[in-house]
């Protein structure tokens, strides 16, 4: 009797053990998942302020006299054609930076621009935007090359396997474990 309740202790005690293990690995794990949701979030709103802020920088430069050339004023027809698409951030984020250089060159090419209080107070804004975007990519970033560490490390990648979590790719969509070096776009 006492080797049958000592048996019984000892599955008690090593099941305890185990659950106590999985749970501070599932733990760890969601810990990262969190960070990651959060700065998505943070990502997310200062795209959608930066879209916001270039629109109106749009609305002011369609209605200026001075840029005379129907080109100069369709630049930016791609963002406002985004109003109706549902696109990821990562993409979303490729097409602001281009608008964001196809807008700088407009203030170049149009000094008029630079005089405008409305686009000065928008460009301050877009940069404050670009440097919010730029802490949160790298914290994005960094969260996710910890969270893939532990997807792909023992003993964490067991729990990884039975919660089904899966590898993440980076802000910038690479995906470093593939042999795909076409995902590497600037």
């Amino acid at each position: 009797m006492d080797a049958l309740m000592l048996l019984i202790l000892c599955i008690i005690i090593i099941i305890c053990l185990l659950s106590g293990i999985y749970i501070y690995l599932y733990n760890r794990i969601q810990d990262f998942v969190v960070k990651i949701n959060e700065v998505e979030s943070i990502i997310d709103n200062n795209l959608r302020n930066k879209y916001d802020n270039i629109n109106k920088c749009v609305s002011i430069i369609n209605s200026d006299e001075s840029i005379k050339k129907d080109d100069d004023k369709k630049v930016f027809e791609s963002i406002v054609k985004l109003r109706n698409r549902k696109i990821s951030n990562f993409d979303l984020d490729r097409k602001l930076i281009d608008a964001n250089n196809q807008f700088y060159s407009l203030k170049q090419k149009y000094p008029s621009l630079n005089q405008n209080e409305e686009i000065k107070t928008l460009s301050k804004k877009i940069e404050d935007c670009d440097e919010k975007l730029d802490v949160n990519r790298d914290y994005y970033n960094t969260n996710i090359s910890e969270y893939n560490k532990l997807i792909k490390l023992f003993p964490t990648n067991i729990v990884a396997k039975l919660c089904k979590y899966e590898e993440k790719l980076y802000f910038d969509r690479k995906d470093m474990s593939d042999d795909d070096f076409n995902d590497f776009k600037f």
